[in-house]
Formats: C-alpha cells, structure tokens, sequence
C-alpha cells in the first residue's frame, strides 16, 4: 500500500499517521506477524518527524493494538477484548463490536444463596435465593472469561430467556428494563484450580477479576456480575481530559 498523509489537510497529522497505521495493521502479513517498519524508514516515507510518528504509534500500543519490543521491533497484539471504561457495553456488544465471533463453551442457570456483596446491592432479602447466571465464553477455540451473574429479585426473570440474545436486551424486551449505569471494579489474581481449568491456563496464573454493580436509568439495580479473564486476552482502555 502507499503511505501517504495530506500536509494541507485540517487532521494533525499524526491522526493521518494513526489512521494509516490502522489500516496498515488489518493486512493478513502484519497479523501473522510481521514487523512494522521501524520508526526510522516510516517517518521518511511518510515526510513527517519521529515524534509526531511515535505519537501515533503510542496511541496504538495504549489502545493493546500494537507491541512495542525494544531491540526487537513493532508488531500486531494478539487479538483481545478491549473495553473502555467511558463507553461501556455488554459482553457480546464488545466483541460484536470489534468483529470478533462470540461462543458460549459452558452455561448454567440455578437459583442459588449470593456473595454478602452481591445480596447488599441487589437488595435481596437474607437467605434469598437468587437466578444465577454462569458461562463460559469467548471466541472459537478460545475460551477466556468466566462470568457468574446474579439478577434483582425484583425483576420476574424464570430462567427461560433466550441466552443467545445479548443479556440487556433481553431485559429491555422482556422486563422493559433499560440499563445505564455500570459502576466496575477490576483487580488481579492468581487462578484458582477451577478456574485455570476452566480457562485452559496454569493454576496460579495471572488473572484479571471485573465486576459490575449494573444500574437501569432509575438508579435500580439490575444485575451484579463478576468476570474471570485470562489476563492475555483482555484489555481495559481508560482514558482522561484535563479540562
């Protein structure tokens, strides 16, 4: 492909470069990985200075897109779940999003006695038993998160639902439930035996734990889920402005 970026253009140009770059990465060779050319040849190709390149290329390596090795060069990350903490979706919408196929490896649906924690925010009574919602998902081949899911007493959900629709529109359709909020936890752990069962890892491997604390737009909760994923398979994309 040409590498070529507008200098009269009114996009800086190291969001030209960022734009070139993410195209230049969807290429079958760089996927299979192949190294980018180095910062020195793609700078002068592209007529623009190292730093305005580098700064793209950063971007890119925060966004858990590219790898930078020192010594070794830049290549394509294995591809990954992002999430980004200002925009947040379900399960499904994130990898439906970023083109990647959903498949469900475990599911199991039981009423069960929830966490201390899970009880206190979804209001549940002491000694309730709530729906339980456990799968085991990822993409082909791959499975890489294990969610476990308890459900609002409240909300006359039977266990019934049709589970290949995505869990939140399921509840806007059939319990005209519309969720907003999403306050998130994540921290690391080490794999339990289960879990590294379950995720195809070694036991005491790195994990990342993610949790939801899921609000409609009332402010009601709806769902607490916690999330185990395989800590190279996922990514969490923050971003701040200083205003």
């Amino acid at each position: 492909m040409k590498l070529r970026l507008d200098p009269n253009s009114a996009k800086p140009l190291h969001q030209q470069a960022e734009d070139l770059l993410r195209t230049m990465i969807q290429q079958e060779e760089y996927k299979k990985g192949k190294l980018l050319p180095n910062e020195v040849e793609l700078s002068r190709e592209l007529n623009i200075s190292r730093n305005t390149l580098r700064q793209a290329i950063n971007r890119l390596v925060f966004e858990g897109l590219l790898i930078r090795k020192k010594g070794y060069g830049t290549t394509v990350a294995p591809q990954n779940v992002m999430s980004n903490a200002r925009n947040w979706m379900s399960f499904s919408q994130e990898m439906h999003a970023q083109g990647m196929v959903v498949q469900n490896f475990e599911l199991h649906i039981s009423r069960k006695h929830p966490s201390q924690e899970a009880a206190a925010f979804l209001n549940a009574p002491e000694g309730t038993k709530l729906l339980c919602l456990e799968r085991l998902r990822g993409r082909p081949g791959l499975p890489f998160v294990y969610f476990i899911s308890y459900f609002n007493p409240a909300i006359p959900m039977t266990g019934e639902e049709d589970t290949a629709m995505p869990l939140y529109e399921n509840l806007q359709k059939n319990y005209g439930i519309v969720v907003k909020t999403s306050r998130e936890q994540i921290y690391a752990r080490a794999a339990s035996p289960d879990l590294a069962d379950k995720l195809d890892i070694s036991e005491g491997a790195p994990i990342l734990v993610r949790k939801r604390f899921v609000l409609d737009i009332n402010d009601n909760p709806v769902e607490y889920n916690i999330g185990y994923y395989r800590a190279d398979s996922f990514t969490y994309s923050i971003e701040f402005t200083n205003d």
